[in-house]
C-alpha cells in the first residue's frame, strides 16, 4: 500500500522519549476490557519469540495472560474520562520518524473512512481515539502497557496504544509483516474502538461476567476478536474504494497475518493437536473468513460474530 503522500494524524501521542516508573498495576493487551485475554499483536509477538527462541509459544501467550489476569484483579476502577490522558501536559502531533510518519498516516485513513462509514451505516459520529506510541513500557487507564504484550486498545481512556518496535522486529529479525499488514494491526485495534462505540464492548465485558466458565468466556473473546478482524477488513474495503490504498500482495500478507496467528494453527505448533475450547481468538480459517467478510462487503453489519447465523 502506499501511504507516503497521504496526511499524518494529529491523534498521536509520542511517548517513545518517556522513562516509565511504573504504578504496578494493570492489564495488558486485548481490547483492556477485564478478560485477561490478549490481542493480536500479543500473539503475534509472543508467538514469533516463542518460534524464535525455540520456546513453546502457548506457554509465553498462557503466563501473559495469567499475569493479566492477576494483575487486573488488584487494579481499582479507574478515575480518568474516556479520551483523557494521564499526563495532560503531553502534546499530540504526527512524529518525524519514518515508523511514527507510517502510524500517523495509517490512522489518518481510519479517522477518514470511519468518519463517513459510521455514520452513514449507523448513524453514529465517529470519535476519534489517540494512538499513544511507547517505547517498552507506559501506563494506561487500564494499567501498565509493557511492549512485549503487543499492541491493544484501552476503552477506559479510548486510546490505542502500541510499541513501534513491534513492527521493526517482525521486519528486520523475523522477516515477515509488509505495510498493509501492518495497518491490518492498526485497524484490528480501531475496530475495538468501533465496537466501544457501538456499545459492544461493555456488553461482552458484562456477559462474560455472567458467563460462569472460562469456555464460554473464551467463546464470547473469540466473537470479539473475530469482529475486529472483519472491521479491519470493512476499514481495507473503504478505504480501498475512497483512496485506492491496496496493492497486487497486500491483501494476500494481511490474510497471512490473520492465519499465522490462529490459536489452532499456534497449538498444533506447540503442542500437536487443537483443543477450539481454549481458543480466544479463533482459527487461522476463522480468522482469514472475517477478515475477508470485511474487505468484500464493506459493511458493519456483515461483521455481526455474535449471531447464531455466524456460526
Amino acid at each position: 500500500m502506499e501511504w507516503e503522500d497521504y496526511r499524518r494524524s494529529d491523534n498521536v501521542e509520542d511517548r517513545r522519549n518517556e522513562q516509565y516508573a511504573g504504578d504496578g498495576g494493570g492489564g495488558f493487551g486485548g481490547t483492556g476490557i477485564g478478560t485477561g485475554h490478549l490481542g493480536l499483536g500479543a500473539i503475534v509477538v509472543l508467538g514469533l519469540i516463542g518460534w524464535a527462541l525455540g520456546i513453546d509459544p502457548r506457554l509465553l501467550i498462557g503466563g501473559a495472560e495469567m499475569l493479566n489476569n492477576a494483575r487486573q484483579g488488584s487494579v481499582q476502577q479507574s478515575q480518568i474520562q474516556p479520551g483523557q490522558s494521564t499526563h495532560p501536559s503531553r502534546t499530540t502531533g504526527a512524529p518525524s520518524d519514518q515508523i511514527g510518519q507510517f502510524v500517523a498516516a495509517i490512522l489518518a485513513q481510519t479517522e477518514d473512512v470511519w468518519s463517513d462509514v459510521l455514520p452513514a451505516q449507523k448513524g453514529i459520529k465517529y470519535v476519534p481515539p489517540k494512538l499513544v506510541l511507547f517505547n517498552g513500557a507506559t501506563d494506561s487507564a487500564c494499567g501498565g502497557a509493557r511492549a512485549a504484550m503487543g499492541p491493544f486498545y484501552c476503552p477506559k481512556d479510548q486510546r490505542v496504544y502500541l510499541d513501534t518496535s513491534f513492527f521493526r522486529d517482525m521486519k528486520t529479525k523475523y522477516g515477515g509483516g509488509g505495510d498493509f499488514a501492518y495497518a491490518y494491526v492498526i485497524a484490528h485495534e480501531i475496530g475495538h474502538h468501533i465496537q466501544d462505540q457501538l456499545g459492544i464492548l461493555s456488553k461482552v465485558q458484562a456477559a462474560e461476567a455472567r458467563s460462569g466458565s472460562k469456555t464460554q468466556a473464551n467463546a464470547l473473546s473469540v466473537r470479539t476478536e473475530l469482529m475486529a478482524d472483519c472491521l479491519a477488513g470493512v476499514w481495507a474495503n473503504n478505504a480501498n474504494a475512497k483512496y485506492h490504498v491496496l496493492q497486487a500482495g497486500d491483501v494476500e500478507k494481511a490474510i497471512a497475518t490473520a492465519q499465522a496467528i490462529g490459536d489452532d494453527r499456534l497449538e498444533k505448533a506447540s503442542q500437536g493437536y487443537a483443543v477450539p475450547d481454549s481458543f480466544t481468538h479463533g482459527s487461522a480459517a476463522q480468522r482469514q473468513q472475517w477478515l475477508e467478510t470485511g474487505l468484500k462487503s464493506g459493511q458493519i453489519d456483515s461483521c455481526n460474530t455474535f449471531s447464531r447465523a455466524s456460526e
